[in-house]
């Protein structure tokens, strides 16, 4: 059946049909998935003779763009073989200077995406095609949503090549956009900032160096929109734990800006956060927030001995949304924990996983949320601050949280 197809797409003439056949062969590839391997040698061959041909009808153009996008699904890593053709062709799609890019830029973008989530390595002409970015994102326009996913994939793709080269341009784009744009808009934005952490904590601090601290002033100044507000303290999260001495340079900075001591700040911080924890629904960030409070323990600095109460009260929420119990032993264990050997059974009709869903699935391994029990993490921080301030002074500190939540604490630290 494809070969016939193929074979009518070859021969007809009228650009109306060739649109109608492609649009048949696309829903084919789309239906088939990676089986369509063995069957499109001879479609991957025509497709550039083809799109040459189509110059000057942008909407035949379209349509290779959409058989390109599912092919490119079939094909997952092996599209490689197709980058000579397939990276000009988004190259061209995704350049506002060129006139195409009106009809093109849409499918151009979702090709751009599709490409990258079946990269296996990047090379330097997939790098170079994000030179066209900065102007796509400029024109904030429907499309944006998309563009953030393509930052992210070049990030999950190469986050060291990528950053080096255009963080600096890329963080400037976000800071004009931050300026006037919807909340939803500066959620996206943020999540970006999010994964580049997440990806590597200390490139990612330092890349979006200048954008930091329009976070930390969200946060304290108590940013209204709960999403939004859930977003900054997972980014602020990120950087106390994963990256302290960031953080700090980071405080001592901010305690300049607003004329208050570091410490004086660090109480306000953590203040908020305890204050605002209902605004977190995700129980990743839930817990993360969890971790990087527990991580200013084990402490004598006495503004985080005056803050001691909200930072268990944190934890004991967060206890409660990842632990469970066994029914067998009776103990709890942190359900966020994920090994190695865990292999997701892949049904018969689900979409075989992409190249990027496998470098998610690595770096979820590597990640504190993942990788750290949050009920060992506790119990380690308190022995710690236990051994720091003797029992005595330990005991008076644990006079200030609340008999209830001490109990539950002591429940799950037990199981």
């Amino acid at each position: 059946m494809f070969s016939l197809l193929f074979q009518l797409l070859q021969q007809v003439n009228e650009c109306d049909t060739k649109m109608q056949v492609l649009h048949v062969i696309s829903c084919v590839i789309e239906r088939v998935s990676i089986q369509i391997r063995p069957y499109v040698g001879c479609l991957v061959q025509y497709l550039p003779l083809l799109w040459r041909q189509s110059e000057d009808h942008n909407m035949l153009r379209c349509a290779i763009l959409t058989t390109l996008i599912h092919l490119v699904q079939g094909l997952g890593a092996e599209s490689r073989n197709l980058y000579p053709f397939l990276l000009p062709v988004i190259q061209l799609s995704t350049d506002v200077s060129q006139p195409p890019h009106v009809y093109l830029l849409e499918d151009g973008l979702e090709l751009w995406l599709v490409t990258l989530e079946n990269s296996t390595a990047v090379t330097p002409e997939l790098l170079r095609i994000f030179q066209n970015m900065p102007a796509l994102l400029e024109l904030s326009s429907e499309n944006l949503r998309t563009c953030f996913q393509i930052v992210n994939a070049y990030i999950y793709l190469s986050a060291s090549d990528f950053l080096q080269s255009y963080a600096e341009g890329l963080c400037q784009s976000f800071c004009d956009l931050l300026k006037d744009i919807t909340n939803d808009g500066q959620v996206q934005v943020l999540k970006v900032v999010e994964i580049a952490l997440k990806v590597s904590p200390q490139l990612g601090a330092h890349m979006f160096q200048r954008l930091l601290p329009s976070v930390f002033r969200g946060v304290v100044d108590g940013e209204r929109y709960p999403v939004v507000m859930s977003t900054y303290l997972g980014i602020l999260g990120r950087v106390l734990l994963q990256n302290a001495s960031f953080f700090s340079a980071l405080l001592t900075q901010m305690a300049s800006e607003y004329q208050q001591e570091v410490g004086q700040l660090l109480g306000v911080v953590i203040e908020m956060w305890v204050d605002r924890m209902d605004n977190i629904t995700q129980p990743e960030r839930r817990k993360l927030s969890s971790l990087a409070l527990l991580s200013l323990l084990p402490s004598d600095n006495s503004v985080v001995q005056e803050k001691f109460c909200g930072i268990i009260n944190i934890c004991v929420e967060a206890l409660h949304d990842v632990m469970t119990e066994d029914s067998d032993t009776g103990t709890f264990k942190d359900c966020m924990l994920m090994s190695h050997l865990e292999e997701p059974k892949q049904c018969d009709d689900e979409e075989p996983p992409t190249e990027q869903d496998k470098r998610k699935k690595l770096l979820a391994l590597e990640d504190p949320v993942h990788s750290v029990s949050l009920q060992q993490f506790a119990y380690d921080k308190l022995k710690a601050q236990q051994a720091l301030m003797g029992d005595q002074g330990f005991g008076t500190l644990m006079e200030t949280v609340d008999t209830e939540i001490v109990r539950q604490l002591q429940e799950f630290l037990q199981g």
